[in-house]
């Protein structure tokens, strides 16, 4: 008679979030995203609607970030399988979310304030920061699918 087997998540938990690729990347998309939020909070933008839509995406992605991480420390993954994809839908989600704000951002700073003004220079940050963290969603989606289909 053999010894039952224990399936556990490929998904690290407790420390090893934090010293294990992709879920480190984790960190800097939480930072990012903040950035992207303040920047955005303390500028004027030329639609109430955009800033609107840049603030839902920054603000979702930062908790939902933040809310996956502090789960995957405490282990939940663990009790299901299902938390693979999780983790793979939440950050392709988050990185079509966020390229679809840094494009809004970048569209609206070519109709927005004059180019040395204090509000363009805080969007072209915001900008930049988002796409950032654009390009760090989207690579941590791809290494989570990866991961996904080798499990």
């Amino acid at each position: 008679m053999s010894a039952p087997s224990t399936s556990s998540s490929p998904i690290p938990s407790g420390v090893k979030v934090c010293i294990t690729f992709p879920e480190i990347l984790m960190f800097v998309e939480f930072v990012f995203g903040g950035l992207v939020w303040i920047l955005v909070a303390s500028a004027r933008v030329s639609f109430a609607t955009d800033q609107g839509w840049v603030m839902f995406v920054s603000v979702f992605c930062f908790v939902i970030t933040t809310l996956l991480l502090i789960l995957y420390m405490a282990g939940v993954q663990n009790c299901s399988s299902g938390w693979i994809a999780v983790d793979v839908f939440y950050h392709f989600t988050a990185a079509l979310f966020y390229l679809s704000i840094a494009v809004l951002q970048a569209s609206d700073m070519r109709l927005g304030a004059f180019p040395v003004s204090k509000n363009f220079k805080i969007n072209i940050a915001a900008t930049v920061f988002a796409f950032v963290a654009t390009l760090l969603y989207t690579i941590h989606a791809m290494l989570s699918i990866l991961r996904w289909k080798s499990s």
